[in-house]
């Protein structure tokens, strides 16, 4: 991989030969875990200007309508998250001269407080063509990290690192964004989301408003700029003699029996769709290096391969200016795990015959540096095969993005959208993600009751691992139910190897009998973190929200009970203070009557509160009723929906703290 330094520039073509798609991916890490920002690219003209407020791409006009740019969304890294944007550059149009790359922060903070900013660019392969570090960005708001630009037919890439302390206004700005509503911005929006309002009006003026409308929600939410969700209409009476008839569905899953009756089933069903719904065709594919184009999709292929034909579950064609972009996939269903053999011949066959990738596709989640299957590349092949995974889970994610909270092109993309996940969701589709902790699970949680388990025990690390897969599993869900960015939080050394970190979490929890996780969940004034205690055999959701601002203590209490008004009485609140001492607490039920009684008696400073719910968890690796695995989805579900929900989302900056014993 080519490394290079401010000011450099480079050809794509010196690098690849193929670079027609080509992505790019913009990461950062945080010391205290909570740093986070927002990817935007601008289209410019020979004069250094966007055409108009559409060439500007964000969180809320992710896709351009040619596919030439499409923003994928953040994925988890070892010590923060990447954001990934794939660019189609042969569908760019001819007046475009540059494509700048850049992210900014919100509520004044800056890039100076994040580590390891970087971005690379790989090709349509995966294949990693060039990286650039970001040195000491300082305190600014937004940062250019680096530009495509046209040269002599060709596209070349320049690392630039320059800082607008202006934020993302003041790069706007300079690039011809009409931001003079910002100024008019209602109380309390910043001027960030007011350019980003103001775009996306522009944007959603030249889209002709869905068929569909949406419900409104029972609760009032906060303001967002986020666009209206696109959902079918929902008949307000049913014309069934009774309760137990059921409606008829496009995916019936009721008659599946058989393991290979769910693969062939799920695979038809969900390659169909990809077809017909472009928008969530485009955003399975784009990520893999698939530009954007007609699509077409195979079941029960048959491919030459000596005297024993192979029969792939399905094959994705896609087609773009007279190239061809093809790949081969690999589906299991109901917890089947893919097969290594199976997986390789596959590769082999692909680059054979010209593919460019292999799609394996299951219930598991697969995790940096511990890949689902291994398998080997000839380099002495001209076609270089990539193989990408995606899980159940992921798929799922999608599909209630779309539309449930970003919305499509009309109202019988989103019935479709909408029978999908149905057949997705069903009981007997075998489509149901990450549901097993693995045979390790049962041995070490005995080896952790009787004290036995040691260091270095390796069934300690799949236990990790499996534990990670499910945090990123209940990040999907509750992203795509939220129509929000869940991250888990990643707090590990700089540099520090995916493998290295979970042996030194396995022997951690052989010594504590504890696995910890924490997820950020956008717009909430804290981290929601997860431990389940092995020994008590106790799950514990909880969440810090530091001390507000202004105003005294008391008045903070008061609120705080206020707000949460609806929680279950059996929550514990627990006060946080200055120094070594904890600080008063109780159960809501018991503090209701009495707010000051969160205030410490000993006069110490209070610097935020912790709100936590417990309660035990299942015994059995799996999802039944009794499984450990339903049971962190129950704990999560009931903390977010009936505490985190009631809590103020405009996040508190940081303050001097105040001492408890002050007046309200």
């Amino acid at each position: 991989m080519h490394e290079m330094i401010k000011g450099a520039n480079v050809g794509l073509t010196s690098l690849s030969t193929d670079v027609g798609s080509v992505m790019v991916s913009l990461g950062w890490s945080s010391p205290t875990g909570e740093g986070d920002a927002d990817v935007s690219v601008l289209l410019l003209t020979a004069d250094g200007r966007v055409r108009s407020d559409a060439d500007f791409y964000f969180y809320n006009n992710p896709v351009a309508p040619d596919g030439s740019v499409q923003l994928l969304g953040k994925a988890p890294t070892a010590g923060g998250s990447e954001d990934r944007i794939t660019f189609d550059l042969s569908a760019i149009p001819p007046q475009v001269e540059r494509i700048v790359v850049a992210a900014s922060r919100h509520e004044g903070a800056g890039f100076g407080e994040l580590d390891d900013l970087r971005v690379s660019v790989a090709d349509a392969s995966g294949e990693g063509l060039l990286r650039y570090s970001v040195e000491e960005a300082g305190a600014v708001g937004a940062l250019l990290f680096g530009e495509f630009y046209r040269r002599s037919g060709d596209w070349k890439f320049r690392a630039i690192g320059q800082g607008y302390g202006s934020g993302l206004a003041g790069l706007a700005t300079d690039f011809g964004v009409d931001i003079d509503d910002a100024a008019e911005a209602e109380p309390g929006v910043t001027v960030e989301q007011a350019v980003v309002e103001a775009a996306a009006a522009v944007v959603e003026q030249a889209v002709p408003e869905p068929a569909a409308v949406v419900p409104p929600r029972a609760e009032p939410r906060p303001r967002t700029a986020k666009k209206k969700v696109t959902l079918p209409k929902v008949a307000k009476k049913s014309l069934a003699e009774n309760d137990a008839w059921r409606t008829a569905r496009l995916f019936p899953a009721s008659a599946l029996k058989s393991d290979r009756e769910r693969e062939t089933r799920a695979t038809s069903v969900l390659l169909s769709v990809m077809t017909q719904v472009p928008e969530f065709g485009r955003r399975l594919t784009a990520g893999f290096g698939a530009p954007a184009g007609r699509m077409e999709t195979f079941t029960e292929v048959t491919l030459p391969n000596g005297d024993s034909p192979r029969r792939p579950d399905g094959v994705v064609r896609v087609e773009r200016a007279g190239k061809l972009w093809t790949a081969l996939v690999e589906t299991k269903t109901n917890g089947n795990a893919l097969r290594q053999e199976q997986v390789q011949a596959y590769v082999d066959i692909a680059a054979r015959r010209g593919y460019e990738a292999v799609i394996t596709l299951s219930n598991d989640v697969e995790l940096d540096g511990s890949p689902l299957v291994e398998v080997k590349t000839d380099g002495r092949r001209k076609n270089k095969v990539a193989l990408w995974h995606l899980s159940w889970a992921e798929v799922t994610h999608q599909a209630q993005m779309l539309i449930r909270h970003e919305g499509v092109a009309n109202g019988a993309h989103a019935w479709l959208l909408q029978e999908l996940l149905h057949y997705l969701q069903h009981e007997n589709s075998g489509c149901h993600g990450f549901q097993n902790m693995g045979p390790a699970w049962v041995p070490v949680r005995k080896g952790i009751d009787a004290e036995t388990l040691c260091q270095g025990d390796t069934r300690a690390v799949d236990v990790v691992e499996s534990w990670e897969r499910l945090v990123r599993q209940v990040c999907l869900r509750l992203g795509g139910e939220l129509g929000q960015k869940v991250l888990p939080v990643q707090r590990a050394r700089r540099g520090a190897e995916p493998q290295a970190r979970r042996a030194e979490l396995a022997d951690r929890l052989c010594t504590d009998g504890k696995l910890d996780a924490e997820l950020r969940i956008e717009g909430t004034p804290g981290v929601l973190a997860l431990c389940a205690d092995l020994r008590t055999g106790k799950l514990r959701t909880s969440i810090e929200i530091p001390a507000p601002e202004q105003g005294y203590p008391l008045t903070w209490a008061k609120r705080l009970v206020r707000q949460l008004d609806e929680a279950p009485a059996d929550l514990h609140v627990e006060t946080l203070v200055d120094g070594d001492l904890g600080g008063p607490r109780g159960t809501l039920e018991r503090l209701r009557p009495e707010p000051a009684d969160m205030l410490p008696r000993n006069g110490a400073q209070i610097t935020g509160f912790r709100l936590s719910l417990f309660r035990g968890m299942g015994n059995t690796r799996g999802n039944a009723e009794s499984g450990f695995i339903r049971s962190v989805d129950d704990s999560v579900d009931r903390f977010h929906t009936s505490v985190v929900e009631n809590l103020d989302r405009r996040a508190p900056r940081p303050r001097q703290p105040v001492v408890g014993a002050a007046a309200g």
